[in-house]
């Protein structure tokens, strides 16, 4: 699935060549030629990221940033004839992630947005699911059905092994091997209580399973 490019120019020109540009290099790519539209078209179509040019009608480029900055984390590159130090801060400190001056290369632009895109993907958090729980590996939160579970340290480890493990059993060795790097302070047997109070916290229908005899199985999807 191609990813969605947002251009806000109001030289017809320069925002058609742009878009004509990424097109070829496998983007979908719409184009909004003021302030406003452009502000309007992030919101509703959410794009990947965004082409936005400083000196806008109706809406400024700064000050569409600003409320975008306020609204979302969505990648910008602002593209301006402005090219003075204080213009570059000016729109860097209002959010944008990359400043490109006029006249430019095309396929710069479509080489630093693809540079965006990419440390953008890397700063996306990680979520891991299973069912109605979502583990985010960013924050280090836990929510099952959407609602917030509060765990300790040591439940939030064990939860992710078992996340990233669906469906296949885990001894209690192997658990203290991913969930705690082989540093933990107890005894295996202590795994136990642990994953009783987990249980207890995820709630009734928790997907965890005994596996008499060898561990514990997240079960990810019923057979």
């Amino acid at each position: 699935m191609s990813q969605n490019i947002l251009i806000i120019e109001d030289d017809r020109r320069i925002a058609n060549w742009v878009k004509v540009y990424f097109e070829r290099a496998g983007f979908s790519a719409v184009v909004a030629y003021h302030g406003q539209a452009g502000l309007a078209a992030a919101r509703s179509l959410a794009p990947d990221l965004i082409i936005l040019d400083l000196m806008l009608p109706r809406i400024s480029g700064i000050e569409v940033c600003n409320i975008l900055r306020r609204e979302s984390d969505v990648p910008i590159i602002m593209l301006t004839a402005k090219e003075t130090h204080s213009d570059r801060i000016k729109g860097l400190d209002c959010g944008a992630d990359d400043y490109i001056v006029k006249p430019f290369d095309p396929d710069e632009v479509v080489a630093r947005a693809r540079a965006v895109l990419r440390r953008a993907h890397k700063e996306v958090q990680q979520v891991l699911t299973c069912g109605a729980i979502s583990v985010n590996a960013t924050t280090q939160s836990v929510t099952v059905n959407e609602r917030p579970v509060s765990l300790s340290q040591a439940q939030y480890a064990l939860l992710s092994a078992f996340m990233r493990h669906p469906n296949q059993v885990l001894t209690r060795d192997q658990l203290i091997s991913l969930a705690f790097n082989n540093d933990f302070d107890g005894f295996d047997r202590a795994i136990d209580n642990h994953i009783l109070r987990l249980r207890k916290q995820l709630g009734p229908g928790a997907p965890i399973k005994t596996v008499y005899g060898a561990g514990y199985k997240l079960i990810a999807e019923e057979a």
